[in-house]
């Protein structure tokens, strides 16, 4: 994954701050604008999962901070729904000239409602999917309730939102109250995914269904069951990232992966700004291979050893069930646990630890004594088993 800071400018001209993600191999198939949630900004834990995850999936994303929010520009007070759907369609046309217009729109809470408005004025994006959206953005009014006379007499209030003040102007209730979301969902003629907690008490999930009910189809519904408005947990905010990656496959269009060529049975690329993440060709199919978080990596794809161990395990099944078939004996499913460490030599006093693979083999169906202790012996003779236990060399040349 490349991360990358932008700026962009707004219909007012005032500077917006943002985060532009890309895929491991630095060619997204398709980009992706996000619209985080009502005074959020572009770095709450769940819009940096779900970036993540569509990254993961090869697209690239732009989160962005709205007007008056986070690092960009403007003052939160002087701005309203609109002006966040400008800045939408302002951060699309940033994308469009420096990399290419995007095809899928994300909005989180209100930033879903800003997305389904914005979409209908976005040619190029082709999808929507929102996350714990109002159906009417004037019903995030609810979370100032107790100001709103305030704020209607005096013109504004200082209202304190997820332990922040935020000054709210009349002109902010007064736009929100003359946005109609079902109207523009009804005719926005995109597909449209709404996901929804059925436990957010920030956003009943009745918004989801009034939303569903009034967009047309292709339409779809996830529920993020267990899930709190903002997503707090990581699987949570994962899982719908990947879900929205591959919802959206349907509806956009992905050119084939530029393929990587070589003479040799594997090979392995890794950028300079990838981390440990390295795209691979092994045979004819195409895997990520990565270091765990714990070193450094972003764990996107198995280890090296992990890579050898899953080498180990599927070689030992083959081979079981190679010769199970030959020998016509009843073997209805063989599973090969392995994992690799640094451990004592078995058998010796010698202190020193050597490589070591500990492999379970659990073996079901109808067998005998005799028939398992022999399984267990061809066990030991899969090719792999042996190319770890000979005298190896690797040959080492510059292309």
């Amino acid at each position: 994954m490349s991360l990358s800071k932008v700026t962009f400018t707004n219909k007012n001209g005032q500077t917006l701050s943002g985060r532009l993600e890309l895929p491991v191999n630095q060619s997204p198939h398709n980009f992706a604008l996000f619209a985080h949630c009502f005074t959020c900004n572009k770095n709450l834990g769940a819009v940096r999962n779900i970036s993540k995850a569509l990254t993961s999936n090869g697209f690239g994303v732009l989160r962005f901070d709205f007007t008056g929010l986070g690092e960009s520009e403007g003052d939160f007070e002087d701005t309203n729904f609109s002006g966040n759907v400008e800045d939408l369609i302002a951060a699309s046309d940033y994308l469009k000239h420096n990399h290419a217009a995007p095809t899928l729109l994300i909005g989180h809470s209100l930033g879903g409602a800003a997305s389904i408005f914005a979409a209908a004025s976005i040619d190029s994006i082709l999808a929507v999917a929102t996350i714990g959206a109002p159906s009417n953005p004037k019903h995030v009014q609810h979370l100032f309730q107790s100001s709103l006379e305030e704020i209607q007499s005096e013109g504004k209030a200082v209202l304190n939102l997820s332990g922040r003040d935020f000054t709210i102007k009349k002109q902010f209730i007064d736009d929100l109250e003359s946005k109609s979301l079902p109207q523009v969902a009804k005719n926005l003629n995109k597909a449209i995914l709404v996901m929804h907690s059925p436990q957010d008490t920030t956003v009943g999930i009745k918004n989801a269904e009034e939303i569903y009910i009034a967009a047309k189809h292709p339409k779809s519904f996830v529920s993020l069951d267990g899930a709190d408005h903002l997503l707090m947990k990581k699987n949570d905010s994962i899982y719908a990232g990947n879900v929205i990656a591959g919802w959206a496959t349907r509806y956009i269009s992905i050119p084939e992966k530029p393929l990587l060529k070589s003479n040799h049975q594997v090979v392995a690329s890794l950028g300079n700004a990838s981390g440990y993440t390295t795209q691979m060709k092994v045979g004819n199919h195409y895997l990520i291979a990565d270091e765990p978080e714990s070193v450094g990596g972003n764990d996107f794809g198995p280890s090296p050893y992990e890579f050898v161990a899953a080498g180990l395990s599927a070689c030992t099944a083959m081979t079981i069930k190679m010769y199970v078939t030959r020998k016509g004996w009843e073997l209805d499913t063989v599973d090969v646990h392995t994992s690799y460490s640094k451990t004592q030599k078995v058998n010796t006093t010698d202190d020193q630890k050597i490589d070591t693979f500990h492999r379970e083999i659990s073996l079901k169906g109808n067998l005998d004594e005799k028939q398992i202790t022999r399984i267990l012996q061809i066990a030991d003779k899969c090719p792999v088993h042996k190319t770890l236990h000979n005298e190896v060399q690797v040959l080492t040349v510059l292309k």
